[in-house]
């Protein structure tokens, strides 16, 4: 059965139009700032998503547009600015930034407390405490794709991709639902049989249909994580057609986990307006 992400995004596109409509019988304009350096047409792309969506939620969004050739200094001074203001909530860095500009750095000056990717060390630590107020937003997605179809508690869930965006979060994340939990990846012996055992197959490594049916346990929840462009199209990690074979579930790319992603970081726009407002 193919996971329509579309499908999922409606019932929580409805939870955060009801949380935003709350915060503002506060007085309270949930808003995030989206921070992009230089003319990159897939940034672009993705700011104009993030605002058009933002406008669908009623949330605002305050699109930052940098030069490429921005030096560091004058960078993190705006990360910081935005950091004092009240009225914005959340901080989301586009990425990739230039080589002139480290990304640590930047990761580290953002506000914890606004930090809605979830990847500043202190939110990052927390994220594998099980204490984190914002967990990243594709891992975020694909948990709340998994526990749409299936408990994840006792189950063998086999993620391959080490990423700090990506796997590593995700099976933080499953480990904390009580699955049992492997890390594949480019240096893993063996991938197909550790995959064949897989209740629940997670896969963000980006190589278009590295994974067909021959990897699947039948029976299988399978998550593709992974965005590839193939003759101007988009395509997976995993090669749909023959998976969905033998899989119970899966998620198309695309309409699958990238119609969520953006969602989920608007939810941790929510819980960061909340936070800073002392609501939770």
């Amino acid at each position: 059965m193919i996971l329509d992400g579309k499908e999922i995004a409606v019932k929580l596109q409805n939870e955060i139009r009801t949380n935003v409509e709350e915060l503002k019988k506060r007085l309270i304009n949930p808003a995030l700032a989206v921070v992009q350096v230089g003319e990159e047409k897939a940034s672009e792309s993705y700011a104009k998503n993030i605002r058009k969506e933002g406008e669908n939620l009623g949330i605002y969004v305050e699109h930052h547009k940098l030069p490429t050739e921005i030096p560091e200094e004058e960078f993190l001074y705006n990360i910081k600015n935005l950091n004092l203001r009240k009225d914005i909530h959340g901080i989301l860095i586009e990425l990739p930034l230039p080589e002139h500009i480290n990304k640590s750095k930047v990761i580290e000056t953002i506000a914890p407390e606004k930090d809605v990717d979830g990847f500043h060390p202190i939110n990052f630590g927390k994220l594998f405490e099980g204490t984190t107020p914002f967990q990243p937003a594709t891992a975020q997605a694909i948990l709340t794709t998994i526990k749409t179809v299936v408990t994840i508690e006792g189950k063998y869930a086999v993620v391959i991709g080490r990423s700090n965006i990506v796997g590593k979060p995700t099976a933080a994340l499953l480990l904390q639902e009580n699955a049992t939990v492997t890390i594949c990846h480019s240096k893993t012996r063996n991938l197909q049989e550790i995959t064949r055992l897989a209740d629940i197959l997670v896969v963000s490594v980006g190589k278009a249909k590295l994974i067909d049916k021959s990897y699947v346990k039948p029976g299988a929840v399978v998550i593709d994580a992974g965005i590839n462009k193939i003759d101007g199209k988009l395509v997976g990690d995993v090669d749909f057609e023959s998976v969905k074979e033998v899989a119970s579930y899966i998620t198309p790319v695309p309409g699958g986990i990238g119609v969520l992603t953006t969602l989920m970081l608007f939810r941790n726009t929510l819980k960061a307006a909340k936070l800073q407002n002392k609501i939770i």
